[in-house]
């Protein structure tokens, strides 16, 4: 090799090198400003250095959050953080002031948390009613999709391609032909738990039909973390639908002919609250659609005594864990008792500290797991951080199959949560859920019920049995663990 070749090559090396650290230093600074999860920065950081040119290639195709960048291009911003401002705490006091609900004295600091972080109001006058599995969720679904007039939103993470799938396309597509405005929004990710989508299926049958977070190459859109995990349907501003049932037969579970059934809870709604959670579909269809949709007037006046409602709404587009925030309020504030149900039990470090503060101050907390999880390695982390609860005086259940997929959330009979969100990293910060806070003594103990009934079939789990695991099942565990901000 000549001197000049030498020289050629060492030239060629120092750029590729100069270009490398730029491009690594630019990456890794971007995930430093960027992220909010310290792990995730470490994480992302770590592998721009280590893999020179591929690894911030890597973050460039699946780290970058593009995202939250064109959720606030069309204006999805969180409303803490919009152009009105933030919420003063005089407003909120004023608010508060002059509602009609009578929330307990206790509770106020939570119903002011979720006002100033939502920067919507507590509506009092909604009617709630509690649906079991889909066997008493699917047939009034169906029933309030035959009866509409006006307008069908429909907002679901899993349209399963299978006859009960068919059976709501069949629905929506009558609705359609007889001038109702039908919009159906799927999750980009979820839509392939199908092996043919059912959004085909959907758009052959003239329903206009948007997917959220659709992957795809060129551009590069590649973010299969950030997933629209809402469920939610909404009839001519008069009846809503909300809660962890996806449309498919393993919600089924009386149909002995499905070998994995899924127990869950769905909910259906009535009253102002409906406007709120026509503005959650009307953003989700924006940003899928890149189109505006106008949510009929409301036609649901309130109801005498009925609940005091509010739509909470968290995703990466936040600046804020918004779930997170009012449920860790809603524990600190528990006088005497929090029932927890969830099929993915992965709740960040904050959250768990406030249930052994609750449990270590004499409330009772129950929490309750199925015995069988779908996602064996969520369990196997979950196991691992069950020990530090159990120690300070949580009770965990383990609920005999069917898997029960249900999402419940009350404190002392009177506050309730529901929505589509598990206590897990996934659903608290990387997917959009969508959850309705109540106050009203006969939902919070009607779910109350249900919570007791659920535990009385379940099994307990001791601390001794925690810690006399084998050393292999507790090593298994705690690398599960490892990955949990991702499971």
């Amino acid at each position: 090799m000549t001197a000049g070749s030498v020289l050629l090559l060492e030239h060629w090396r120092s750029a590729l090198l100069a270009l490398w650290l730029a491009i690594a230093i630019g990456a890794a600074g971007h995930a430093l400003l960027t992220r909010r999860d310290p792990r995730a920065a470490w994480g992302w950081i770590a592998v721009c250095w280590l893999f020179p040119f591929a690894g911030p290639a890597l973050y460039f195709l699946f780290g970058i959050d593009r995202i939250r960048t064109r959720a606030r291009r069309l204006g999805m911003e969180s409303r803490l953080g919009s152009a009105s401002g933030p919420l003063h705490e005089q407003d909120v006091r004023n608010r508060a002031d002059k509602g009609t609900h009578a929330i307990p004295m206790w509770l106020e600091e939570v119903a002011r948390t979720a006002d100033r972080l939502t920067g919507l109001p507590l509506l009092d006058g909604n009617r709630l009613r509690l649906l079991h599995n889909g066997d008493e969720t699917y047939p009034r679904m169906l029933e309030a999709i035959a009866q509409a007039r006006q307008s069908i939103a429909l907002a679901t993470y899993i349209f399963d391609n299978d006859d009960l799938g068919h059976r709501f396309v069949d629905a929506l597509a009558a609705a359609a032909e007889r001038g109702v405005d039908v919009r159906v929004l799927i999750d980009g990710f979820g839509q392939h738990y199908s092996l043919v989508p059912m959004t085909r299926r959907l758009r052959r049958a003239g329903i206009a039909t948007a997917v959220f977070n659709r992957p795809r190459l060129l551009p590069p859109s590649l973010h299969l973390n950030l997933r629209n995990h809402r469920k939610l349907l909404l009839i001519d501003g008069e009846t809503g639908f909300t809660g962890g049932i996806n449309i498919g037969r393993r919600h089924l579970t009386r149909d002995a002919g499905i070998r994995r059934p899924a127990a869950d809870l769905h909910f259906e709604l009535q009253g102002p609250v409906l406007a709120q959670l026509a503005e959650v579909f009307a953003e989700d269809w924006r940003l899928s659609a890149n189109e505006n949709w106008t949510a009929p007037p409301l036609r649901a006046l309130p109801v005498e005594a009925g609940a005091a409602c509010r739509a909470i709404t968290d995703g990466p587009n936040e600046d804020y864990d918004h779930l997170s925030m009012v449920l860790q309020a809603a524990i600190s504030a528990a006088h005497r008792e929090v029932m927890v149900m969830t099929p993915y039990f992965l709740p960040p470090t904050a959250m768990v500290a406030e249930l052994q503060a609750a449990a270590l101050r004499g409330v009772r907390v129950d929490v309750i797991l199925p015995a069988r999880n779908n996602l064996p390695f969520v369990q196997w982390a979950s196991r691992h951080m069950l020990g530090e609860l159990l120690r300070h005086g949580v009770r965990i259940f383990e609920q005999p199959p069917p898997f029960n997929h249900s999402k419940l959330f009350a404190v002392d009979g009177v506050y309730a949560q529901i929505g589509s969100a598990n206590l897990d990293a996934r659903s608290l910060e990387l997917n959009f859920e969508l959850a309705v806070e109540v106050y009203e003594r006969a939902f919070a103990q009607s779910l109350g019920a249900h919570f007791t009934a659920v535990r009385a079939r379940s099994r307990e789990i001791t601390l001794d049995e925690i810690q006399n695991r084998p050393l292999p099942v507790r090593l298994r565990d705690a690398l599960c663990w490892l990955f949990s901000p991702y499971l």
